[in-house]
């Protein structure tokens, strides 16, 4: 009997050593909690004022309460780079990171290239064996970052599409858009049969009309290295298999660029957009060249603004016949006279 009272006392102490070691963990995580609370008050709020409204300067590490102007923190960790550049080539040189990855580049960036200067890391000039070496070892990383002839395909392509970018004044999420659908066509092999060049120009093609940019078809080929025909197959090829959306262009897209290169004032483009949106809202584009459109709005627009611009000119910056401007033109004119009041107070104007 005395052996199990004393076993029940010793299980008593226990459960309430237990029981004051719970209290004292729940009492310190609520002092830690209340204490994690004020420190967030104290960061959010001014303690002078109490108002939330902080800026932070970073050029003097302070945090400064904008209503009263107390200095909340001061000496605080600056986390930016611990040089200065004054301009962007400076800043090129002294920074330490890598250029952000790009789908413009068969391997996206992440390789890395020998330069082509035959000096040390002291600007010093290489001796005649350390620049034969440095040849060699030129040659080998460049065979090096492309494993297999699917890389070689896709650097090949990226190069067509940089060139060809380039020549039409493209800007760079255009190609980045052209490279991304190259890759999707070559990982769902629709590639056999067919050019890298045609497949590579179609990508192009799609990519400018994807981005409200687009340019006709005319153009796209002058810079192409193959034939229309062939580059038209390959679009509506890749556009077929990869269920891309495109919208049909918009004569109002090739406006902008036209007026700038035969340069005519901004009276005279606003005048051709609105022939173009009466013309849209009468169905006078269905079925239309967009590229025809947009050169007879401008000749139209030419003439109810008093501008001196002839047919030639428009048809050399376009690459649109003169017959096809007349008669566009003759039918942009015939919807805005037919619409009330704009053909009506045209007219007037014109009285």
């Amino acid at each position: 009997m005395s052996d199990s009272a004393t076993s029940h006392a010793r299980q008593r102490v226990q459960a309430d050593s237990e029981g004051r070691r719970t209290e004292n963990t729940r009492r310190d995580e609520d002092e830690t909690e209340s204490e994690q609370g004020r420190d967030a008050d104290e960061t959010l709020r001014c303690p002078e004022c109490g108002s939330a409204n902080l800026a932070s300067d970073d050029g003097r590490g302070e945090t400064v309460c904008e209503d009263c102007g107390l200095v909340v923190d001061e000496n605080e960790i600056d986390h930016g780079p611990e040089w200065r550049a004054f301009d962007s080539k400076e800043k090129d040189q002294k920074s330490r990171v890598g250029a952000p990855t790009t789908n413009m580049m068969h391997d996206k960036g992440l390789s890395t290239n020998i330069g082509w200067q035959n000096k040390d890391a002291y600007g010093n000039s290489l001796s005649s064996t350390q620049r034969q070496k440095m040849q060699r070892l030129r040659t080998w990383n460049e065979r090096f970052r492309t494993r297999d002839s699917k890389e070689r395909n896709l650097k090949q392509a990226l190069g067509e599409i940089d060139r060809m970018a380039s020549a039409l004044g493209l800007p760079d999420n255009v190609r980045e858009t052209a490279s991304v659908i190259y890759r999707r066509a070559l990982e769902d092999d629709l590639l056999p049969g067919r050019s890298i060049e045609g497949i590579a120009t179609a990508s192009l093609h799609a990519a400018a009309r994807m981005a409200q940019v687009p340019r006709s078809l005319d153009e796209v080929a002058r810079v192409s290295r193959v034939s229309e025909d062939e580059f038209q197959r390959a679009y509506r090829y890749i556009v077929r298999e990869l269920s891309l959306e495109i919208k049909p262009a918009d004569p109002i897209e090739y406006l902008p660029r036209f007026a700038s290169e035969i340069d005519v004032p901004k009276e005279t483009e606003r005048t051709a957009r609105e022939l173009l949106e009466n013309a849209k809202q009468n169905n006078v584009h269905s079925g239309k060249s967009p590229v025809g459109l947009a050169a007879a709005a401008l000749y139209a627009a030419a003439q109810l603004t008093n501008e001196s611009v002839t047919q030639h000119e428009i048809s050399e910056v376009t690459d649109i016949s003169e017959v096809t401007i007349r008669n566009r033109y003759q039918e942009l004119l015939e919807a805005w006279d037919a619409t009330p009041f704009v053909g009506a107070g045209e007219s007037g104007a014109e009285a």
